[in-house]
Parts: structure tokens; C-alpha cells; sequence
């Protein structure tokens, strides 16, 4: 099968499949999460088909259609893209596994609703994976929020809707106000949008245009949630917590840091931005999103909220780490969203699986439930060290390379909020983990419980292996994304 026909494939089967869970809903619960089992399964496959050819230095590409003269649709497999598409689509796999566990144990409604949208977002996140040009790119980037707002929403009360509507114009707003005038000026400027490497817009643009320019992008990229077009992330805590899950480690978030590194990689080109004096507020951003968004974080009382913060820092690691403009850091990018993928995620599934199963969202709840939920939190446990950095955990392998390339660079504002950072995510994650495992209960539940449904827990319990496994088998990724900067110096 060619390179072109696992793209259309890539896309294809989340829309099929989510017209195939709508059909299968009508014959069960059972016959409808198959469905969407099957689909995660498919994808997965496909993607992956794609993997030797992008290792060996091939870029499978397929073009749809031309809108007008230098607006195409069209799709291009690049070693960026190639780790975006498939750590989704893996994900999706084990998400799904949780989500009926979740689903089912929190007797949700709509469930059949939950599914099909879940299967849209992940085709949109292909989309943008593997998106040859801006508008490529922008089109998906739409679909995305579009069609996870009906997950943020899912519980339908008034606080949820509004919750929800925050979510949606943030993220709207953003896109249309800054992203795509941002698009349109680089395709003025350049006469094209699509990615090359070592950027299109060398000698085509100069001074603070170049500093206007990245700031448009990345703020426009709201999903990046680079300070203050942050908020949405703690909004959509209201959604259910797989949803959390696909907004904080699947596609949602993980599109926005991805759009902003290959923007910066593929349009600008890392060393036109490195010799351009007006693109170096871009560190000082991402530097101050870390340690205000970690400070909040350390105030907050509400497990999720806390994890909502957390992410909009770690996000930020990503982006600094490409804004070091640095071989090694950009290497670190690419690899920090695998590592945040495989912990945040884990530290949702355990939230929700305490909420499924004690039905506890506040901090000062979780004393002593380490005994009657070793699992889940030995997992969450693994989480929390990840966002720390310790070792052998995923996190750490991330930090090591971005504060590689900030040595690299001589970068101390950067150096500095990692060092920071990572002090304020040990303050927050640490009293949780202490409190769970060597305290007592302040008063035994009204209601014996012990571990969430089985789904659930296996769920959590293969992506807190998948954080340790990284630290040991991360060779791939890292000779893949070594690609990105083949000729850096």
C-alpha cells in the first residue's frame, strides 16, 4: 500500500468509524464500544504503516484538491507530524479502553454522542499531523475545536455550558483574529504556505515584522495556551475525564504546541529566527507561562484544576524549548510531548478513577487512599514523578535535552524556569503522593470502595508503564526527531 493511501486511510477511518459507532449504538452498548475499539485499532495500524518510510528519510505525501491559486489541501508525512499522528492515534487506543470503564461506571449519558465525537477529533488531529500547508493545517485545526466542543459540554447543566462556551471562543477567537491573518500575511509575503524545511520566509521579511509575526502565530495558536490565551484549559475541566484526557494529552493541546513547533521549524526556519533579535521575547513568554501557571497551580485545591495548570506549564516547555532555537532543544520539544503524553494522561485516568470509584475531587480528600486504590495512585505516582523530571521516568529524558540546548545556547532565562519549575512541580505533586500513601483518613467513606472499574484501571496502569518504558526505549523517537535538525548547528 502507497504512502498516499495510508494518509487517506489516516483520515478516513475515524470518520467511517464514527458513522459505524453511530450505527453499531443501536444494537447495544457492547457492539457499539467494539465499534469504537476496532476504529482506534484501524488507525493505529494505519498510522504506524507509515513509520519505516518516514525513519528511512521518505516523505509519503498526498494532494486532494487546489481551492485557488496556492490553497491547497494537501498532506505531507513529515518526522514531526509522523510522532504527533502516531502518539494519537496509540493513545485513542488506551483512551478508549478507560472511557468505558468511566463511562459505564459514572452511568453517563450520551454516551453513543461521546464516541462520535471522540473519532472526529482524532481524524482532525490527523489533519493537522499531517498537513502539508498553513491552510491545511487551519482547516483542521477548526475541525478540532468545533468537534470537541460537544465533549467539553457533554454533562449539559448551565455551568458546564458556559464553561464550555469560554472553551469555544477562546479558541475560535484566537484562530480567526490572529492565526489566520498570520497565514495570510505569510502567504502574501512568501507566495506560499506550505512547510519546508529550513523555513520559506528568509529575505522575504525582516526586523520586529518578525517578532509581530511569531507573536500572531503563537498566540493565535490558542490550543498552545501560552499565557494570558490560557483559560479555556481550566474551563474545559468540566468536561468528563476522558475528555480531560483527549484535551490535555491526545490531540487538543498536543495540536496547539505541535502547530506552534512546526510553524517555527517548517515557516520561519530555526536559524533565520536565531540571527532575527526581535523573535527573543518568545523565551521570556514561555518562561513566564511555567512559573505563573506552576504557581497557580500550587494554590489550587481541586485535583483536576491543579493538573489543568500544570498543563498549561508543561505546554510551555515545549514551546521555550523550540523558542531556544538549538538543535538539542528542539529535539527536546518533540520529545517532551511524548513524555507529557504518557504522564498527564495517566495523572487524568487516576483523577477520574477516584472520582469514578470514591467519587473525591478535592486534595485534601485523598489522605490515606493509597490503601484502598493502591493501583491508581501507584500510577498517579508515576505521573506526578514524570512532571517532575525524575528519573527513570519519561519526563526526565524531555528535560534533559532542553536544558541540553539551553546550555547549548547559553540560555539562563531558560535554564532558570526550568530549574524553577521544576522545584514548584515537586511543591505541588509531592504533599499529594505523601498524603495518599502515609496518611490516615480523616473520617472512613460513608461507602466502602476500592479500585475503579477493571477498564479504567488497566488503562492507567498501561500508560504509567509507557512513562517508565520511555526512559529506557526512547531511541527511536529521539533518531527520528533527529531529522528536524539534520544541519543545525
Amino acid at each position: 500500500m502507497s504512502g498516499a493511501d495510508l494518509i487517506t486511510l489516516s483520515l478516513l477511518i475515524p470518520v467511517l468509524g464514527a458513522v459505524g459507532i453511530a450505527a453499531a449504538s443501536k444494537f447495544g452498548p457492547n457492539v457499539r464500544e467494539s465499534a469504537t475499539m476496532i476504529t482506534a485499532g484501524l488507525l493505529a495500524w494505519t498510522v504506524w504503516s507509515l513509520v519505516p518510510e518516514v525513519m528511512q528519510g521518505g516523505r509519503p505525501s498526498l494532494m486532494v484538491s487546489q481551492i485557488a491559486p496556492g490553497i491547497e489541501i494537501a498532506f505531507k508525512v513529515e518526522p514531526l507530524g509522523m510522532l504527533f499522528a502516531a502518539l494519537a492515534s496509540s493513545l485513542w487506543i488506551v483512551n478508549s479502553i478507560y472511557s468505558i470503564g468511566y463511562m459505564r461506571g459514572n452511568n453517563e449519558k450520551h454516551q453513543t454522542r461521546f464516541y462520535i465525537f471522540f473519532a472526529v477529533s482524532l481524524a482532525a488531529a490527523i489533519g493537522i499531523a499531517f498537513a502539508d500547508n498553513l491552510f491545511t493545517l487551519f482547516l483542521f485545526y477548526e475541525i478540532l475545536t468545533l468537534s470537541t466542543y460537544p465533549l467539553v459540554s457533554h454533562k449539559g447543566d448551565e455551568k458546564t455550558i458556559r464553561s464550555a462556551r469560554v472553551y469555544l471562543g477562546i479558541l475560535l477567537t484566537t484562530s480567526i483574529g490572529l492565526l489566520l491573518p498570520a497565514i495570510i500575511w505569510v502567504h502574501v509575503t512568501a507566495g506560499t504556505g506550505t512547510f519546508a524545511p529550513g523555513g520559506i520566509l528568509e529575505g522575504k521579511i525582516s526586523g520586529p515584522a518578525v517578532g509581530l509575526l511569531l507573536g500572531l502565530f503563537v498566540f493565535g495558536v490558542g490550543k498552545a495556551a501560552v499565557m494570558p490565551v490560557h483559560r479555556w484549559l481550566p474551563a474545559a475541566m468540566v468536561a468528563p475525564t476522558p475528555v480531560s484526557a483527549l484535551l490535555h494529552a491526545v490531540a487538543v493541546v498536543k495540536a496547539g504546541v505541535f502547530t506552534v513547533t512546526k510553524v517555527i521549524i517548517y515557516i520561519f526556519g530555526i536559524e533565520f529566527l536565531f540571527a532575527e533579535p526581535s523573535s527573543s521575547w518568545l523565551v521570556f513568554a514561555a518562561a513566564f507561562t511555567i512559573i505563573t501557571a506552576s504557581v497557580v497551580a500550587l494554590r489550587q485545591q481541586n485535583l483536576k484544576r491543579l493538573l489543568a495548570y500544570s498543563t498549561v506549564a508543561q505546554l510551555s516547555y515545549v514551546v521555550m524549548a523550540t523558542a531556544i532555537l538549538k538543535p538539542l532543544s528542539e529535539i527536546g520539544a518533540a520529545v517532551h510531548i511524548v513524555a507529557h503524553a504518557f504522564g498527564k494522561i495517566t495523572l487524568f485516568f487516576a483523577a477520574g478513577a477516584i472520582y469514578t470509584a470514591a467519587k473525591k475531587t478535592e486534595l485534601h480528600q485523598l489522605k490515606g487512599i493509597a490503601r484502598r486504590m493502591p493501583w491508581t495512585m501507584a500510577a498517579f505516582t508515576v505521573g506526578a514523578l514524570s512532571m517532575i523530571g525524575v528519573p527513570p521516568t519519561a519526563g526526565f529524558v524531555s528535560k534533559w535535552y532542553i536544558l541540553a540546548g539551553a546550555f547549548q545556547a547559553d540560555n539562563y532565562v531558560a535554564i532558570a524556569a526550568i530549574i524553577a519549575s521544576t522545584a514548584l512541580n515537586a511543591a505541588y505533586f509531592l504533599p499529594i503522593v505523601y498524603m495518599a500513601w502515609f496518611l490516615k483518613e480523616d473520617t472512613p467513606p460513608a461507602k466502602e470502595h476500592g479500585e475503579a472499574p477493571f477498564a479504567a484501571v488497566l488503562a492507567l496502569t498501561i500508560t504509567a508503564f509507557l512513562t517508565l518504558a520511555f526512559f529506557f526505549f526512547n531511541g527511536p523517537v529521539l533518531k527520528l526527531e533527529g531529522q528536524l535538525v539534520q544541519g543545525l548547528s
